[in-house]
């Protein structure tokens, strides 16, 4: 792992960067032992309601997992000013429930119906990286940072294992997670 530098946005830049150089077969292979760790989880495996998300430059890709569990409630969340709104979504509908949002994220129609937010099991959270601690490292916008604090549900970081490193930056605002998962460890 390389030496990276050590305020947030530095961080974010040269993890981001990193990320990116990741072949796509490798990308891929990485995602489907994730997902398979996953599933064996007996958090998971417990969960019946879970919010996820979508892969964006290179995160994790989730989808196998809602594919192999439609049965389970699944919301995603649609960006709206600076507010996190979280939808359910009929897996088998998918292809037709989603949109591009405003930041290129696959993001869920407006008029799909809301995630009931006091009867989550699993929130599965993207990052740019998670520390030892179980902080994140996010895309800067704080949009997980103003929802999480009221969030309910089991609060797991999904990331590959080269981005789980020793130390983030932490500010009195960040919240840690209950649990971080990589395709290694977790």
């Amino acid at each position: 792992m390389p030496e990276f530098p050590q305020t947030k946005k530095q961080l974010r830049r040269a993890l981001l960067n990193h990320r990116r150089q990741i072949p796509e077969q490798i990308w891929q292979h990485k995602s489907q032992m994730l997902c398979d760790r996953i599933t064996n989880w007996q958090i998971f495996q417990q969960a019946q309601n879970i919010l996820a998300f979508t892969s964006f430059r290179q995160e994790p890709d989730l989808s196998q997992l809602w594919q192999r569990f439609p049965d389970k409630t699944w919301g995603f969340s649609r960006c709206v000013e600076k507010d996190l709104i979280w939808h359910q979504v009929t897996i088998a509908d998918f292809e037709s429930n989603m949109r591009s949002g405003a930041f290129g994220i696959l993001e869920p129609r407006h008029d799909l119906p809301l995630m009931d937010l006091d009867n989550i099991d699993l929130i599965l959270i993207p990052a740019v990286a998670c520390d030892r601690r179980s902080y994140r490292l996010g895309y800067g916008g704080g949009f997980y940072d103003r929802w999480l604090p009221n969030s309910t549900g089991f609060k797991a970081g999904i990331i590959f294992d080269d981005f789980y490193i020793d130390a983030i930056p932490s500010d009195i605002w960040d919240v840690p997670l209950d649990a971080v998962i990589t395709e290694k460890q977790g």
